[in-house]
């Protein structure tokens, strides 16, 4: 899907907004833009870590086919998770979106980078790399349920998610 044939997040608002499955979903409005990508979509890849980058640098560098990487950093805002090499890692590497329920760094760099980039606030200080998370769990980013293969649909005016692409 490219980002002329996405739907906007306010139109799938719309039509969803009498859902009480669960199934489409909308996290508060707390991320930040920080890449030069504003409206993307794509299936989600999930990772949790708290403080270790390890699994996002992973991920990053594969093959990310317009998917969504959403990664539960447990909102902290002590350790950055994506930075410059990263961001341009991503989009290289055909990803559509990272969302980050964390912080990011290289903030001038991410803004160069093709690729959407939402995170909670910059932070310099990088992470340590342990070897520690996890990937393709359910996680919960702002106290929102998002699963692996869920549809995740960003632009300006917030984010979505449901449990499949729109028809």
């Amino acid at each position: 899907m490219t980002n002329a044939d996405q739907p906007a997040t306010c139109d799938l608002c719309d039509a969803h907004r009498n859902d009480a499955s669960g199934a489409f979903r909308v996290l508060p409005p707390v991320f930040r833009d920080f890449g030069a990508v504003r409206r993307f979509a794509g299936t989600v890849v999930t990772v949790k870590c708290h403080e270790d980058n390890t699994l996002v640098k992973a991920l990053v560098d594969s093959a990310g086919e317009g998917r969504v990487l959403v990664v539960d950093g447990g909102a902290s805002l002590r350790r950055a998770l994506l930075g410059g090499n990263l961001g341009a890692a991503a989009a290289r590497n055909g990803w559509a979106g990272v969302v980050i329920d964390g912080c990011v760094r290289d903030v001038a760099e991410l803004a160069t980078c093709q690729v959407g980039i939402r995170a909670l606030a910059p932070m310099p200080l990088p992470t340590e790399k342990r070897g520690e998370g996890q990937r393709d769990i359910t996680v919960q980013v702002q106290g929102v349920w998002v699963r692996p293969g869920d549809w995740l649909c960003a632009d300006e005016d917030g984010i979505v998610v449901m449990d499949r692409a729109p028809a």
